[in-house]
């Protein structure tokens, strides 16, 4: 055989291999090799497809880190079978009365009870065995295309055990919650607004627009009913649910079959008696008719199918006594109090800690120390409080500390915001959450710094400024049991490599309130270097285009404080780089702003900004009358429709290649 075919053989034992390995951990929950072995598979796999890109194939593990968007992501797609909605019951009353009605035109009908996951109903159809398309439910009859973020969900098949002419299913993808309170917790300690409940985090996760990022949400799906199929005949529910799963697609947990309504009551009872423990979200359960024929029977109101019933559980509500009202200091000052109230049990799990937001809500609500208060979990994961039940006698209205309690500084709430601050950039409780977006990846990129790893080290006293990162002994960090000297090695390169970065990003790595990415770059290319930063007065930063006087205070007003210039002087002796590398090859888009929107498939958002401004124009995120460009892909939205009203000039990506190479 010559190499094409030996690699050709190679791929299809990867992708036989690989898909196996996938479908052992993600739905059997068992894991075979090592993460190493599998790593080294995926990457060989992934060198042979780059090296014969014609052997990549629908069904490639390799689809699963996501790739480029698909140029379809996001069209409309005609469900052939409508993706019905279900009557909703929430007294048994209601279910005795569905039971009623299905008997009167099927006596022997049985139901089948199953736990309804709370998360985003989604179309997964196969040809042949291997994925053709995955779209969302929308309004039951039109949807949206998202077959590549999709295939990054890792217990989606990307082919099945049977070669099947056609089959479409319905599932739900959700977001266990173990992941939901990871991503939760980070974004909380980047004061982010957090996900309210994991249906919210795995709907705005599946629709990203860039898969990569659907990618590492950690998303999971659980299939539980065919659409269409051709090539097996099926009579019963559960028989399709049992099918289905032969297929290796992953299927609700726990399915059972009852012959009377009395025992269907009892299972949903039991259901919601273990709700709170289930790794996974429910909102209710499903009762289903299990024969197929005596579906067809029953029928459908113009609405939601007669042969099936949703029962929804109730939000617990529980009264428990306000012990304290911490105060947290977050990574930009910010002090959220956080109430601290004796242990009870809510939704199957015992909570003792809520989130009272701001001074506004605590003021709203009425909440005193010593006060009996009511709780419940928001979509039965976050404990919230919903009111105050009970004043405790001689209890005063709680006001919001004058100083910081980490660091003793004067705090400010500043004029139409929520937030009290400590604006003190030394204050130690804003350590950790500042080293975390320090090193994150859109600011120094520092590889092997994550949230676990820096804790550690703030915990042993190696950092307590951003500085001390690149002071740190590797010696001792290797050391620590779960590191070692080959992560110390490669932690030791990527504290070497952050040095090399454009000012740009460490402007942005400082965490200066109001400046973002973008604003961190212009500030960097109208200075040139820190320097040109730190001694530009508020009018000289207002001049550049995009700065108004929020953003213009806040740089000010960082760079005024002594602890900030000590650190920017350690910075510097450590060898960071401390100028902009801004790069103009010619000034032809001089003075011109691009719009860029939809999906493009030549560049991504990312490279086509850096292109413009490496010919001397800039970037805007939204359409006015100064715009002189609207790049747009494909799917482009609200922002086209703009740009044709304006009367603004609209380029395709061939054009804008056409205007680079002239």
């Amino acid at each position: 055989m010559n190499d094409y075919e030996v690699k050709k053989a190679r791929a299809e034992q990867l992708r036989k291999e690989l898909n196996h390995h996938i479908y052992r951990y993600y739905v059997e929950n068992e894991n075979d090799i090592e993460d190493y072995e599998y790593d080294m598979l995926m990457r060989e796999l992934k060198s042979i497809e780059e090296e014969y890109p014609e052997l990549l194939t629908a069904d490639s593990p390799t689809h699963r880190v996501g790739g480029t968007a698909d140029k379809n992501m996001f069209s409309s797609v005609t469900h052939i079978v409508k993706m019905e909605s279900l009557q909703d019951a929430f007294d048994k009353s209601e279910v005795l009365d569905f039971d009623r009605k299905v008997k009167e035109v099927c006596p022997d009908a049985t139901y089948v009870v199953e736990p309804k996951i709370d998360g985003l109903s989604v179309s997964l159809e196969y040809s042949n065995g291997v994925i053709s398309r995955g779209s969302t439910r929308g309004d039951g009859v039109t949807g949206e295309d998202i077959t590549a973020n999709l295939k990054t969900v890792r217990s989606i098949p990307l082919s099945l055990k049977e070669k099947l002419p056609f089959i479409e299913v319905r599932g739900e993808v959700y977001m266990p919650k173990e992941k939901f309170f990871e991503i939760v917790k980070k974004q909380e300690l980047n004061e982010e607004k957090p996900f309210k409940n994991p249906r919210n985090a795995a709907a705005g996760s599946l629709r990203q627009k860039d898969p990569k990022i659907t990618s590492q949400r950690g998303l999971d799906i659980f299939v539980f009913n065919i659409q269409q199929i051709d090539g097996k005949d099926l009579q019963t529910h559960k028989q399709s649910l049992d099918y289905i799963k032969s297929l290796g697609f992953k299927t609700i947990p726990f399915y059972n079959e009852f012959d009377n309504i009395d025992d269907v009551i009892k299972e949903l009872d039991r259901i919601g008696s273990i709700r709170g423990t289930l790794p996974f979200d429910i909102d209710g359960a499903v009762i289903k008719v299990n024969r197929f024929d005596q579906r067809e029977k029953l029928g459908s109101t113009a609405k939601c199918p007669k042969w099936a019933l949703a029962w929804k559980y109730p939000p617990e509500e529980k009264q428990t006594k306000l012990i304290d009202i911490e105060i947290n200091v977050g990574r930009t000052g910010v002090l959220t109090p956080t109430a601290v109230f004796e242990p009870v049990l809510v939704a199957g799990s015992t909570v003792s800690r809520a989130t009272l937001h701001n001074e506004d809500f605590i003021k709203e609500k009425g909440i005193r120390i010593g006060d009996t208060v009511i709780i419940r979990k928001a979509g039965d994961i976050i404990p919230e409080v919903l009111e105050v039940s009970k004043h405790a006698e001689s209890s005063e209205p709680y006001k919001m500390p004058d100083v910081c309690p980490s660091c003793g500084e004067k705090v400010t709430r500043e004029a139409g915001e929520a937030a009290i601050r400590c604006n003190n950039p030394d204050c130690p409780a804003q350590l950790l959450r500042m080293l975390i977006h320090f090193c994150s990846r859109d600011a120094m990129d520092i590889e092997g710094l994550g949230d676990a790893n820096l804790e550690l080290l703030v915990n042993e006293g190696m950092l307590k400024t951003a500085a001390d990162i690149y002071k740190l002994d590797f010696d001792r960090v290797a050391e620590f049991e779960h590191l070692g000297k080959k992560s110390a090695d490669n932690l030791k390169k990527a504290v070497e490599k952050s040095k090399e970065n454009d000012l740009g990003k460490l402007i942005f790595a400082l965490g200066i309130r109001h400046i973002g990415q973008k604003a961190a770059k212009l500030l960097a290319d109208r200075f040139q270097d820190m320097d040109g930063i730190i001694s530009a007065s508020k009018d000289d930063i207002l001049s550049i285009d995009g700065y108004g006087e929020i953003m213009a205070e806040s740089v000010v007003d960082f760079f005024s404080h002594p602890q900030a210039i000590e650190l920017i002087d350690d910075l510097k002796a450590a060898g960071l780089n401390m100028r902009s590398e801004k790069k103009v090859i010619d000034n032809r888009f001089e003075g011109k702003t691009f719009v860029l929107t939809g999906t493009l498939s030549q560049f991504t958002r990312t490279q086509a900004s850096e292109i413009i401004e490496t010919y001397g124009g800039k970037t805007s995120s939204s359409v006015s009358k100064k715009t002189d460009f609207v790049l747009a892909g494909e799917a482009a939205g609200s922002k086209l429709q703009k740009a044709q009203d304006l009367g603004v000039k609209i380029i395709s990506e061939d054009e804008f290649s056409a205007m680079i190479k002239a």
